[in-house]
């Protein structure tokens, strides 16, 4: 019997994150995608602690654009510039599961003409 989507995506990011971990020096930068939203967060594994984030929630980023996939690329950049503060500067992309097209590639490239690289 086929998985359903929830299932399929959880057995990607398993497989992902067997693969890619985050550190201090190099955090993970995970990006997860709700149907009206998208969130991501620096993380950093050795220490379980989520060093910045950001999402399409924010003041800034609401009522900006019309298109989902415009939102995403302003979260990238707004990310990246939060990063960049916090004394980030390369990091490790985690799509958690998610094809890397529309939003999380907008959003990936938000981040790199923000600064980041990875």
């Amino acid at each position: 019997m086929a998985f359903s989507k929830i299932e399929r995506r959880n057995k990607l990011k398993l497989r992902i994150r067997r693969n890619i971990s985050g550190t201090a020096a190099k955090p993970r930068m995970s990006v997860y995608r709700s149907n009206k939203q998208i969130y991501v967060q620096f993380i950093d594994d050795v220490a379980g602690t989520t060093l910045c984030a950001a999402s399409s929630a924010e003041k800034e980023v609401v009522g900006a654009f019309k298109t989902k996939c415009e939102q995403a690329g302003l979260v990238g950049k707004i990310a990246a510039k939060k990063a960049l503060e916090a004394g980030i500067s390369e990091v490790v992309f985690d799509r958690n599961g998610y094809l890397y097209h529309g939003r999380v590639k907008s959003l990936a490239e938000g981040a790199r003409e923000g600064g980041l690289k990875f």
